[in-house]
């Protein structure tokens, strides 16, 4: 495209005065700065056919909300993520326990009945002049009140490989069996103190049970 040539300045008659002249080019020179100004004018003017600067304004917000939301999700996921590992690192570390006590539990369970048998022998013979009676109801208590209290401490941490806090949360999500009887997502009440003061039940007060008829476990 070639360059539009400057306006031409119109002669000066000659017959004017110095006074006419210096007007008429004052004139001359007003106009064309108004023309200079025109097309300045119309070249900064944005393009009709670009967004109008709301839209644009509104599609940046549109996008940091985007990135806010997609950030919060992933860090949802990483809280997610932490809280399974930890869950199933309580689970390992209570099911060697469990194993354990049980073995504690079976161990003196079938010492019980051996020591019934020594005490009852060693009564027979007398050394110490005890009744058969006594022997066997001093050995018995002991071994049933060992055997107790494994079995209580297997029971107790058997409880922790049940995956408790993680189905909590994903009952709050609405994920799996509990998801009826757990908090909704927005509420600001704990799942663990919900379960544990309102524990799940079916309409008859019984323990809920699944579609195949099958008994909830609790969380």
């Amino acid at each position: 495209m070639q360059p539009v040539p400057p306006k031409a300045t119109p002669p000066v008659d000659k017959g004017l005065s110095d006074t006419e002249r210096e007007a008429l080019k004052a004139q001359v020179r007003a106009r064309e700065a108004a023309r200079r100004a025109r097309l300045k004018a119309e070249a900064e003017r944005p393009d009709d056919d670009g967004p109008e600067p709301d839209v644009v304004e509104a599609l940046q917000q549109l996008g940091a909300t985007s990135k806010a939301g997609a950030k919060a999700a992933l860090d949802a996921t990483k809280a997610f993520r932490s809280l399974v590992s930890a869950d199933f690192s309580l689970a390992r570390s209570a099911l060697g326990r469990t194993l354990a006590f049980t073995g504690v539990a079976i161990a003196f369970g079938g010492s019980a009945w051996l020591l019934l048998m020594a005490a009852l022998i060693a009564v027979l013979s007398g050394p110490f002049g005890m009744t058969i009676t006594g022997a066997v109801l001093v050995t018995a208590i002991m071994s049933c009140l060992v055997t107790w209290f494994a079995g209580w401490q297997a029971m107790r941490y058997f409880e922790h490989t049940r995956m408790q806090a993680t189905r909590r949360q994903l009952a709050r999500l609405g994920i799996g069996e509990l998801a009826d009887f757990m908090p909704e997502m927005d509420s600001a009440r704990s799942a663990r103190s919900s379960a544990r003061d309102e524990p799940p039940a079916g309409p008859d007060g019984k323990p809920p049970r699944d579609e195949r008829g099958v008994e909830v476990t609790p969380p």
